[in-house]
Parts: structure tokens; C-alpha cells; sequence
């Protein structure tokens, strides 16, 4: 089934996309296509470097039979993609069909789909999900100036040995006449096809496995030419997190832009004239405190929501746990501390925080200096305070409480990427100095 736009020439070069077999050795239930590396399916992977191709080429993914809709989607999304990447209607023809009992028959249903167009024809596997498009055009290339088929090898480097059922060496093998082949495997249409019909009559046709080697049984010249050792085959465990560490060293870590968060908090009076106030890290003797899990320091816990949103951390109700019996009475450097540690671990530092405290008392003027002095020691980062009231307006200009909000800049660390990264929910570091 075709899900992309018609090419606006007929292409010449067809990728037939092996995806069919289950990959028991990989050991997952899932057909190994579908086994997510670095978040997406190796289909998808393997189908990045086609769509990369110099020349568009018909594709056909030939999936597990119960899969194809699965198939069909990852192509889609695929596709997609690289027509956003390159602002282009993404021209090549795409098609999935159901694969057959063997390889062989998957490759069959793959060609039954060529469009009448194709002189080339190319046959991949989709476990080899990292080949890069530049191997898929040698091929390409190598079958044009040939006229016949070309796979791409490694040199064999280790020692290799013939060894008897026993264990016991017979001999050691001339590795300078072995290449470990890989794919795609590239051949001219009329040759492979031909080959294929002349295995199907001779009884050779399941023998061989390998497409290269059907085309050279049934008497026609394939040449090797230098593989690439990204395009090796992912089939145990160790291959795929040996892809997934090659993908991982290659992404390049994300690009920080300066980020602001605001933060806002609101803690009623105390009924117990007994709980002291502390307030923007100070404590005021002789104040009525606020009523709150912690010391109910408003403006430190302001800053704190507006440190964590700027970093994209969630919050400090979500961090931190407005229930956790650890936190109880504990004050707002506790906090500010652990939030800070959770914003430099994800690549940021703090530019400056901004706070405005909402309330009829404290008197704050007399110990703004000293509270600035506090908060921007704790956050190595300069730190405005203002106080003002509400006319007698509402929660605070009853005197009923505290409010404070809060705006916080943040900036990438020179040269850092996130470390940790954590999420809302994170258990916070408890070895703090407060």
C-alpha cells in the first residue's frame, strides 16, 4: 500500500527492507524491527538512512504479516520526518507488504511490488539499523558501473580456526580471502530476478539464504566493495546496547537557552502564638510565624517554585512532598539549597531572583539589606527583595497572612549539558548543610 506522494520522476532504484523475522536471539517477545532503539524501532532507524539516500528509491518494507499496520505507521512517521527536515514533499514511493515463511519468500513478496520503473534493486535488513545512507549510494553505484551485483564487506580481522565437533583445531583459515558481507546487497533487476527464477527451478532456492549467494549460484559475477562498521547486524543483546552507546556518543547534548520561571506561595498566621516567623531566611523575633508543613517561609518557598518551574522541574510541593514527615519545621535554606543542587544538575545556574512579600507585617525595610545579603549567599546569585501591602484588601490586608511571588532567571552553565535531569517526584538529596 502506497502512503507517501507519487515521485514526480519514476524512480530507478528500489530498497527492499527486510523486516519480517523475529529476532528470538535478541530476546524479546516483538519482531526484532520493532524493538525500540534509542526510543524508536529499528525499522524506523534502518529507514532514516534510505530516506537519506541521494537518489529517492522506491521503498518497501516487507513486515511480519499481523504487523504491517505497525509497519506501515513507523514508515509513515518516518517519512514524515524527513519531509520536515528537508521543507520538501519527501519524494519516494513507499510500500508495505506481508512478509512469506522465509527470507526468501519475504524478499519475493518484496519484489512482487517493484514498480515497472526499477533497474536497481537493493535488498536490506532492517537489523542493520545504524548503515549509512552513503553505503545504500556505493551500492548503487558500484551496480551501475558493474552491471552486476555488489555487496558491501569487512575484512575478517581476527585469527579464524577450523574446529572438529570435538574442540580440537584442524587448521587455521587465510582470513585475506574472508570478508564478513553486510547490507544492502545491490543488484540489476533483470539479474536478480533471473536468478531467483533459476534457484526456484533448480531446488535452490531455500538453500540459500543469502541473496548474493543465489545470484552467484546461478552463475552470475558479484563483487564485494568496502562495507562500513556501523552497518553491522543487531542481533543479541550486546549488539543492541553496543547501537545504543554508538547513538547515545552521537547525540549531541541540548542547546540551554536562558529560561525564567515565576513562583508564587501564600501561608495564613498561625493560631498558636507560640511558632515563630521566619521569613526570606530570617527569623523575626516577637512576630506571630506562619502556619505551614515547614516554617512557612513565603518567600523562600516563592523562590524555590520559580527556580524549579525556570529549569523545568516541576514544583516544590511535587519535589519536595508537603506530607514528608523529614520536612517538617524544616526552614527555607533547606529548600533553597536542594533546589539549587536540582537546578545545576540540569545545566543551569541562577542569573538573579526577583521577590515581592505581600502582607501588612512584618516591618520588612529595616532588614531588606540583611535578607538580600541571606537569600543571594544561599543561591550565589543576586537577589532583589520588596514589601508593599494591599490597602487592606483581601487575605493579606486583613492580616490574615503572608503572600509572596517570585521571577527567577536562569542561565546555561558554560559548557554543561543536564547531569541528572530530574523530574517532579525526585527524592531530594538529605546530605544538606543548612
Amino acid at each position: 500500500m502506497t502512503v507517501s506522494p507519487a515521485l514526480p520522476a519514476a524512480p530507478k532504484v528500489a530498497v527492499i527492507v527486510v523486516a519480517a523475522g523475529s529476532g528470538s536471539r535478541l530476546g524479546h517477545a516483538e519482531p526484532k524491527a520493532f524493538v525500540l532503539l534509542h526510543m524508536r524501532p529499528l525499522l524506523e532507524h534502518a529507514l532514516d538512512s534510505i530516506f537519506d539516500m541521494n537518489e529517492p528509491a522506491q521503498i518497501i518494507v516487507v513486515a511480519p504479516g499481523d504487523r504491517v499496520a505497525d509497519a506501515r505507521a513507523i514508515a509513515a512517521h518516518a517519512a514524515a520526518r524527513h519531509t520536515a527536515a528537508r521543507h520538501v514533499t519527501f519524494a519516494s514511493a513507499l510500500s508495505i507488504v506481508a512478509g512469506g515463511r522465509t527470507r526468501q519468500e519475504s524478499v519475493d513478496h518484496g519484489l512482487s511490488a517493484l514498480l515497472p520503473s526499477i533497474d536497481v534493486v537493493l535488498v536490506h535488513d532492517a537489523a542493520r539499523a545504524l548503515t549509512p545512507a552513503a553505503l545504500c549510494d556505493q551500492v548503487v553505484a558500484a551496480v551501475r558501473a558493474t552491471r552486476h551485483g555488489i555487496i558491501p564487506g569487512l575484512p575478517v580481522v581476527d585469527t579464524i580456526k577450523r574446529v572438529a565437533a570435538s574442540g580440537a583445531i584442524l587448521g587455521t583459515v587465510d582470513r585475506s580471502e574472508l570478508s564478513a558481507v553486510q547490507t544492502p546487497q545491490g543488484f540489476p533487476r533483470a539479474m536478480f530476478e533471473a536468478a531467483r527464477t533459476w534457484a526456484a527451478a533448480n531446488g535452490r532456492f531455500e538453500a540459500l539464504t543469502d541473496d548474493a549467494a543465489l545470484v552467484a549460484d546461478a552463475g552470475h559475477p558479484v563483487t564485494v566493495i568496502a562495507g562500513h562498521p556501523l552497518a553491522f547486524k543487531i542481533t543479541t543483546p550486546e549488539d543492541l546496547e553496543r547501537a545504543d552507546l554508538i547513538l547515545h556518543a552521537a547525540t549531541p547534548p541540548p542547546v540551554l537557552l536562558p529560561r525564567i520561571g515565576t513562583g508564587l506561595d501564600v501561608h495564613a498566621f498561625a493560631a498558636d502564638d507560640s511558632t515563630e516567623l521566619w521569613l526570606a531566611g530570617l527569623f523575626w523575633p516577637g512576630e506571630k510565624g506562619l502556619s505551614g508543613h515547614s516554617d512557612g517561609d513565603v518567600a523562600a518557598h516563592a523562590i524555590c517554585d520559580a527556580l524549579l518551574g525556570a529549569a523545568g522541574l516541576g514544583d516544590i510541593g511535587s519535589i519536595f512532598g508537603t506530607a514528608d514527615p523529614r520536612f517538617s519545621g524544616a526552614h527555607g535554606d533547606v529548600f533553597l539549597i536542594e533546589t539549587l543542587r536540582l537546578v545545576r544538575a540540569a545545566g543551569y545556574l541562577v542569573g538573579n531572583v526577583s521577590v515581592q512579600i505581600i502582607g501588612n507585617r512584618p516591618k520588612f525595610s529595616p532588614r531588606r539589606a540583611e535578607a538580600e545579603a541571606r537569600l543571594s549567599g544561599i543561591l550565589s546569585a543576586p537577589v532583589n527583595l520588596a514589601a508593599t501591602t494591599t490597602d487592606a484588601l483581601g487575605f493579606t490586608g486583613r492580616g490574615e497572612g503572608i503572600a509572596a511571588t517570585a521571577t527567577a532567571l536562569l542561565y546555561p552553565a558554560p559548557s554543561a549539558a543536564p547531569s541528572a535531569a530530574p523530574g517532579t517526584g525526585q527524592t531530594p538529596d538529605l546530605n544538606w548543610e543548612a
